[in-house]
């Protein structure tokens, strides 16, 4: 059964949300589980067990741009397909979990040798064993048994998700996120956003009348680029501690604000800005905004894409390069 008692908690992070949250641990009876799984499944899931290697059946589907790997037991994502790698070992290998919350780590001495084990954090099923011997940028090696995981693949655009910034001249900053497209996140737009007049031109926004900041509203797949990746790019391509990205120009319009779509990115926008101030990287206080979403107004089409359509890579101003 579920575990409904609310005893045994557990943070998962959410690839729907971009959020960790506390989730009941699934528990099931040794009968439940023989009747959930194949009995390859429960062999290897529940009774630690090993499957030969080079199965296939844990193979990518053929859009590999929508698939993410989740626990074959309770469906809790664990990889992304970003992360698999061909390791020749013959058991589908990544070199990182989708978070370290959903996946837990136990000594394992079995064989002879000290392993360590590798199991889904939510319902304790044995997934195979991590190594130190992994590719960059992580250098591990997580080598899983086929039959512990299951390809759940995506096809609904109800899946993905929106973003949106702002962090100066949204030129730069659209083609610095346009680096990913490809790479989760679907598709770019510059506007203007945050300010109190209605369907503004660019020249009204640039007198600093309407209130509206140069932004940039992104459809990313949760599934392939997490939100705190994207937070991660936002605050490298700009500096959150200047009222503008303009050197000379501080004007509202190219102040530094994170429109949060959702409480989750919200959360993770307040607790990511409080991680880089205490950092200590950061000389000034961070002013980034973070703000909950208003009417987005599309720029005019001769901002869209304009370093693309151009072909330059910067525009001479001192916005995102």
């Amino acid at each position: 059964m579920e575990n409904p008692s609310g005893r045994d908690k557990v943070r998962i992070y959410s690839i729907e949300t971009s959020s960790a949250e506390e989730v009941s641990k699934i528990k099931k009876t040794d009968q439940e589980w023989r009747k959930l799984l194949t009995p390859e499944q429960y062999r290897i899931t529940r009774l630690k067990g090993t499957e030969a290697p080079f199965q296939i059946s844990c193979r990518i589907p053929a859009n590999e741009e929508k698939g993410v790997y989740v626990c074959a037991c309770c469906g809790t994502a664990l990889f992304r397909h970003k992360s698999k790698f061909e390791s020749g070992s013959g058991w589908p290998s990544f070199w990182e979990p989708i978070s370290e919350l959903n996946v837990s780590h136990k000594p394992d001495d079995n064989m002879g040798m000290v392993r360590t084990e590798v199991l889904c954090a939510r319902c304790d099923a044995h997934l195979g064993h991590v190594f130190g011997d992994g590719p960059p940028p992580t250098g591990k090696r997580y080598c899983i048994n086929a039959a512990s995981i299951i390809v759940k693949e995506l096809s609904d655009k109800a899946e993905y998700s929106k973003a949106t910034f702002a962090a100066g001249c949204f030129w730069g900053v659209e083609a610095a996120f346009r680096k990913l497209l490809g790479k989760g996140v679907i598709s770019t737009r510059v506007g203007y956003i945050g300010g109190h007049a209605g369907n503004p031109v660019y020249k009204e926004v640039c007198s600093g009348s309407t209130g509206h900041a140069e932004a940039v509203e992104l459809v990313y797949n949760p599934y392939k680029i997490s939100y705190e990746e994207l937070l991660d790019i936002f605050w490298e391509i700009h500096d959150a501690t200047a009222k503008g990205s303009k050197q000379v120009d501080t004007a509202s319009q190219y102040r530094s604000v994170i429109f949060f779509h959702t409480p989750q990115q919200e959360k993770i926008a307040r607790a990511k800005k409080r991680e880089l101030q205490d950092s200590g990287t950061q000389k000034k206080k961070i002013v980034t905004q973070i703000v909950e979403t208003q009417r987005f107004y599309p720029a005019e089409d001769y901002h869209q894409r304009y370093y693309e359509k151009r072909g330059i890579d910067s525009c001479g101003c001192s916005c995102v390069p």
